[in-house]
């Protein structure tokens, strides 16, 4: 039996425009085979949470440059309201100390800042997904 490559939604919520960062992480990411559902910039959290459903996603990467990133507990808060709590969530981009309290705080499983290797976050989606397809058999 084949088992399935991880499946990530790479996306920005909030009015962040900045997607160079989450371009070059999709686009890694794919290249390292995983399958990746990308989103163009200004996503709410109702979008993200209605594809993440429709993808069956195993892991979502919320990208953050300026100051979104305060919006992904209510990102958690839908996930667990839509029965998605088994979805794990990785922030990356500019997430100062108290932020990334916060969120981890919140249930984000990862917080990747700038500088941040791309073979890593690879292996934690890969570490994530096992996990969650363990929990889910």
């Amino acid at each position: 039996m084949t088992t399935a490559p991880p499946k990530v939604l790479v996306t920005k919520i909030g009015l962040d425009g900045h997607d160079r960062g989450s371009r070059v992480v999709a686009s890694y990411l794919r290249d390292a085979g995983m399958e990746v559902v990308y989103t163009p910039p200004w996503q709410d959290i109702a979008a993200v949470v209605k594809l993440a459903t429709e993808e069956d996603v195993d892991v979502i990467g919320v990208s953050s440059l300026a100051t979104d990133h305060l919006i992904v507990p209510k990102l958690m808060l839908a996930l667990e309201a839509a029965g998605l709590k088994d979805i794990a969530v990785i922030v990356g981009g500019i997430v100062p100390d108290a932020g990334e309290a916060l969120l981890l705080e919140a249930g984000v499983a990862r917080v990747f800042h700038p500088g941040s290797a791309l073979e890593e976050i690879a292996a934690e989606i890969v570490r994530l997904t096992g996990a969650r397809r363990a929990a889910n058999v």
